[in-house]
């Protein structure tokens, strides 16, 4: 077992942006040999997640890349065959 103190300083330079950055990055990459459709949807809703995320809590560009997801995962699902 990893002591709690040795997970706090880890975490503790990291944002929650940066956090959820992380698991966009991560579960983009797992839906991939999926289908085009999977990762539209998870583009979306993590487009709704940057969006909703309170300001005081991540900067202001997480806002800005939630915008980008929010357009770019309809393109991608109306476009995609599988």
């Amino acid at each position: 077992m990893i002591p709690l103190q040795v997970v706090d300083s880890f975490l503790l330079p990291y944002n929650v942006g940066q956090a959820l950055l992380l698991g966009f990055v991560l579960t983009t990459l797992a839906t991939l040999p999926v289908s085009r459709k999977a990762m539209a949807l998870n583009t979306m809703l993590f487009g709704v997640v940057f969006l909703l995320t309170p300001q005081s809590l991540v900067p202001v560009h997480y806002l800005f890349l939630g915008i980008v997801l929010c357009v770019v995962g309809p393109l991608v699902f109306v476009i995609s065959r599988k």
